[in-house]
């Protein structure tokens, strides 16, 4: 009867503790993830791109808060933040507040859905089977995303949804395209269509959420480098298999990390928050990434 009663609990306290890995310990293991993308023209000398998505923030994420802080050391060249960024009604002061030693620095930011609409509580395992593509069919927003975006606006960072920018980043001249995000379709792409300039140093596309659609035009009008997020790279991952399910239409072999997309190279970022309703994180660890742009070999 002894040895029949230590099987359930040996397995009860295993998951006891890999729950509590998972939302105490991985959750906040922030990891800073560098590559090297070989998009520029020979003899143009090295830019770093500093890709910030995902954060899901909730006034209260103190270690979120300061890490995100610590990342004002690195002084990129420009930061780009691809949406999610807040969790509460309350959240954008502290956002601002992480932001702050990077605001200085040239920025744009496009919307995801969560930056509009309050996260609720849902079946996660429903993701097995289906994406969260609209569960945030409401009429009124009831997140302070006019708020948000005007507080990184303030600051000189460009709002990109739905819109096309030029700007300087270091010696380059940069063509930039952006779009809201497609899982709320708010996604516009025929306002940015057309050629990139090929005149610019670099093209660069810009979304929340990595749609093979909308990335096949951004890589079939020139865009050279393509930057997204929401996929949280899986989230909840299998050690050595990877992410169950992406939440959108790309692929399991690129929820997270720089990859081929066409003629363009794309970058998605497993994102550093969670939904406060799904605190956790297995085998996939919150990230912000390092791009260091390089000459063509």
């Amino acid at each position: 009867m002894r040895k029949a009663a230590a099987v359930p609990l040996s397995l009860l306290g295993l998951g006891v503790a890999t729950v509590a890995y998972a939302s105490v310990v991985e959750r906040n293991s922030f990891r800073l993830r560098r590559f090297d993308v070989p998009v520029l023209a020979r003899g143009q000398r090295p830019v770093r791109i500093l890709h910030l998505t995902d954060l899901h923030l909730t006034p209260r994420r103190t270690m979120l808060i300061n890490w995100v802080r610590s990342l004002g050391a690195l002084e990129p060249d420009l930061v780009v933040n691809t949406g999610d960024s807040i969790a509460h009604e309350d959240a954008v002061p502290a956002l601002l507040h992480a932001l702050e030693p990077l605001l200085g620095r040239p920025g744009l930011f496009v919307y995801g859905s969560n930056d509009l609409y309050a996260p609720k509580p849902k079946n996660p395992l429903r993701y097995l089977w289906r994406t969260s593509r609209g569960d945030n069919r409401q009429h009124v927003p009831s997140l302070p995303w006019r708020e948000l975006g005007a507080g990184m606006a303030a600051e000189g960072w460009f709002d990109m949804n739905n819109t096309t920018a030029r700007l300087k980043v270091g010696d380059l001249d940069v063509a930039v395209a952006g779009i809201h995000d497609s899982h709320i379709d708010l996604d516009r792409y025929d306002r940015v269509a057309g050629p990139a300039p090929a005149d610019a140093d670099l093209r660069l596309g810009v979304m929340h959420s990595p749609e093979p659609r909308n990335m096949d035009r951004f890589a079939a009008d020139g865009y050279q480098l393509l930057l997204a997020g929401h996929t949280h790279g899986g989230q909840l991952c299998i050690p050595f298999y990877g992410a169950l399910v992406t939440n959108c239409g790309i692929d399991r072999a690129r929820v997270k990390g720089l990859s081929r997309h066409s003629s363009a190279w794309l970058h998605v970022s497993a994102g550093l928050g969670t939904s406060p309703y799904a605190p956790a994180r297995f085998s996939c660890f919150p990230e912000a990434s390092l791009l260091t742009l390089v000459p063509r070999r």
